[in-house]
């Protein structure tokens, strides 16, 4: 059992390493996330940031947390898969 706990922490190890970056309103906001789904950097182009428009930046960052953090999902899955294949005998 302990040799899978190894091998998780790694695999959350790696994960916490990567970064996924999405973007909404034609790349005027951009959200970065980890692979362990952590928000960890929101930028907000200066043109937006002048008008009264905090409804529609609040749904941009709402759709390009949502792409990043699928992003992270997805790579999150193929490590899962690519550990449970590296233990399994005749699978990898």
């Amino acid at each position: 059992m302990g040799q899978m706990q190894d091998m998780q922490a790694k695999m959350q190890e790696k994960l916490r390493e990567q970064e996924f970056t999405e973007s909404a309103g034609g790349d005027l906001i951009h959200v970065t996330v980890n692979g362990v789904r952590e928000v960890t950097n929101i930028s907000i182009d200066p043109s937006l940031l002048g008008g009264d428009d905090a409804e529609a930046i609040e749904d941009m960052l709402v759709v390009a947390t949502n792409r990043a953090l699928i992003k992270a999902a997805q790579a999150e899955a193929a490590e899962g898969q690519s550990l449970i294949q590296g233990m399994l005998p005749g699978m990898g």
